[in-house]
């Protein structure tokens, strides 16, 4: 692959204005230039965009770049034309005009970078435009996303690495959001399992300070954030789309110009959103977590959490938003019990295996631990990623180390109630156990004979709520996926029952746990766990069928399910919304979920499941059992078919006569099993 003269450093103050590269870019420019394959994982802000652009310059052909944000391609394309390079985008957000002059442009071979969605890879004609139009390099900007059960996952991602082999064309790829698992799926999906050439560059955001904060009135602190930034850029992400609308108000209310972002919108709102952004001083943008991966706005001076993020990873994107000029930006991430039972939830109700359900409530419970850390959050949060520092003294933590107490004890508690009880029941149950409350279901279990019964009165149920909640950051229990979200015991536990370490967990969130607000659920916490596998399994059914939720069962009808834990398809019928049909169609699958297998039941004995006569069929069949061969046991076999059983259960005959009339069973049969049928349906 021959290269034009110009040379990176050259472009690089010419057409970009800079004189020197940022740490880690020039290296990372040399390999991509020299077509090898590269991975590289870059700090947002570090500079990665860069690292395709120059090599597109120097290169011969067009730089395909791969990208998943509509908004991040137009940006970068703003950019680049802005500096005087011919770039363009296909996308679904073109107009007309749009498209048209991006197909000039490469009939005319002035294209030097052209933008692409993943979905347009899955279009018959694309791979024949790409070859048509001399691609030479492939560029793959967030590459996480190609993580099948990552927080960002993009289907179409995996279709980039036959593009790569069909093209026969060098591929790189950046991110800045890659654990080690992650990274290895990088390699496997987009370069086939051979390493390329790998440079990771820290993770490290030095300039921007770290927070987080207890729920206390959220949409007050975030608004006292906000005021106390008045004028600056700022981002707030919140977890629903409604919420964006009703915090940019609040925001606008209280003199801030701000605007609400969700996919929700139409095309040219968002457009109209993100234009103003990049173009306005001082404009705060509150929108759902869409918003912002990619944005080349450098003075973004704070981003907040109205509400805790999905994972670490997730959390560390978002942030990163800010301060990408190398100036001081700071966050604040706020947090409840509400969220935490909501990315609970997300992660039970999707159809991920168990094993990776349980690797994200690990990662959950990770973001956790960085929430409610007790000491440098910066250390904790670069821990994660594999990297050693010390004190950055730039988190709220260094400003002002937080009170702790050894919460050794407690923790034995709450760990000896899990293991008495069989690791078999969620944080709500055992509160119960360990504050002395009996209740109908402790009681149904005989768990007030337990010796932790009442061993922790000293403490609310609130203040043993945030034990829980700091138990699970410290990794010390998980909630176990197969078991609706029963907490287990992590090798991290065994010590401390041991007494061979001890925890210091922080008094602040006990304290403040006192007058925490009760969030009313639809289920009891230890019922909930089991209503989103409910929920889950009514989800892939009703994808299944391309039907809406509710076709299956509306949510009335899973919360009974979950709050009555039916055994059998007898007991499933008696719940509210389950008719005979939909027990036919769905009732052994919804019991499976519950008591993890579905009994096998015969066709017509099924549709008798849960009435009367369900019961006389029982009962006739078990009386046919014993006279099969006569009351001396030595008679020729007969039997009634579970039709004809079922017959008579539900017209339940009064004679013989009436009886022999009934199809299947003539004069022999009626014979044989027609005093022991009449006495059953007497008896009712």
């Amino acid at each position: 692959m021959r290269v034009n003269a110009l040379t990176p450093q050259s472009l690089l103050a010419s057409v970009f204005g800079f004189s020197d590269f940022r740490p880690g870019q020039e290296e990372v420019v040399r390999a991509v230039l020299a077509g090898r394959n590269t991975l590289a994982i870059m700090p947002t802000g570090g500079g990665k965009s860069l690292c395709f652009q120059l090599p597109a310059l120097c290169r011969e052909g067009v730089t395909v770049v791969i990208s998943p944000l509509i908004a991040l391609m137009r940006d970068q394309v703003r950019a680049l034309r802005a500096a005087g390079v011919e770039a363009g985008a296909l996308t679904s957000g073109n107009t007309d005009e749009e498209t048209e002059d991006v197909f000039a442009a490469l009939d005319a071979g002035r294209l030097r970078l052209l933008y692409m969605a993943p979905e347009r890879l899955a279009g018959a004609a694309t791979l024949g435009l790409l070859r048509r139009i001399n691609t030479t390099l492939i560029a793959v900007d967030e590459a996480h996303c190609v993580s099948q059960w990552g927080h960002d996952f993009r289907p179409d991602y995996l279709r980039i690495g036959d593009l790569r082999r069909a093209l026969g064309v060098p591929l790189a790829a950046f991110t800045a959001t890659a654990d080690e698992e992650t990274r290895a799926e990088i390699v496997t999906r987009l370069f086939g399992g051979i390493a390329p050439e790998t440079f990771l560059r820290g993770f490290d955001r030095p300039n921007i300070h770290l927070a987080f904060a207890p729920k206390d009135e959220p949409r007050a602190q975030i608004l006292a954030f906000a005021d106390a930034r008045r004028g600056q850029s700022g981002i707030v992400y919140c977890a629903s789309r409604a919420k964006t609308e009703t915090l940019a108000a609040a925001l606008r209310e209280a003199g801030h110009a701000a605007l609400a972002y969700h996919a929700g919108m139409e095309a040219q709102p968002r457009r109209d959103v993100e234009a103003r952004f990049q173009q306005d001083d001082g404009l705060i943008v509150v929108a759902t977590v869409a918003f912002g991966m990619g944005i080349d706005k450098p003075d973004i001076r704070w981003v907040a959490h109205a509400d805790l993020p999905k994972s670490i990873e997730s959390y560390y994107q978002e942030i990163g938003r800010a301060g990408r000029d190398g100036a001081p930006a700071e966050t604040l991430t706020l947090y409840g019990a509400d969220d935490i039972r909501l990315r609970r939830a997300q992660i039970d109700e999707g159809l991920a295996p168990a094993d990776r359900k349980a690797a994200d409530h690990a990662r959950l419970n990770t973001l956790l631990g960085l929430a409610e850390a007790t000491a440098c959050r910066r250390q904790r949060l670069l821990a994660y990623f594999g990297e050693a520092s010390e004190p950055c003294g730039n988190c709220d933590l260094c400003q002002t180390p937080p009170e702790v107490f050894d919460a050794t004890e407690a923790v034995r508690k709450a760990l000896s109630a899990c293991l008495r009880t069989g690791e078999s029941f969620g944080a709500g149950h055992l509160i119960d156990i360990l504050t002395g409350s009996v209740t109908d279901k402790l009681h149904q279990r005989g768990h007030e004979a337990l010796p932790t019964f009442g061993v922790g009165r000293d403490l609310t149920k609130a203040q043993w709520q945030s034990v829980f909640r700091q138990m699970q950051g410290h990794d010390l229990i998980r909630p176990d996926p197969e078991r609706h979200g029963a907490l287990v015991l992590t090798e991290a536990a065994r010590p401390v029952l041991r007494n061979e370490a001890r925890l210091s967990f922080r008094r602040d969130l006990v304290r403040r746990a006192k007058t925490a607000p009760v969030v009313r659920a639809l289920v009891a916490d230890e019922d909930a766990p089991l209503l989103s596998a409910l929920k889950a399994k009514r989800r892939a059914l009703a994808e299944a069928a391309r039907a809406p939720a509710y076709i299956i069962f509306p949510d009335r009808t899973l919360i009974e399910m979950a709050e009555a834990r039916p055994m059998t398809m007898d007991a499933m019928a008696q719940i509210s919304g389950v008719g005979a049909k939909k027990l036919e169609s769905y009732g052994a699958q919804f019991l499976e979920v519950i008591a993890g297998a579905a009994p096998e039941m015969h066709p017509a004995r099924r549709k008798l499941a849960g009435s009367t006569a369900g019961a006389l069929f029982d009962r006739l069949q078990a009386a046919q059992l014993d006279l099969a061969r006569g009351t001396d046991g030595h008679g020729r076999y007969l039997n009634c078919t579970q039709s004809t059983l079922r017959q008579i259960a539900e017209t339940r005959p009064r004679t013989l006569e009436q009886l022999a009339h009934v199809q299947g069973m003539g004069a022999a049969k009626t014979e044989r099993f027609g005093a022991a049928f009449l006495a059953i349906l007497a008896e009712g």
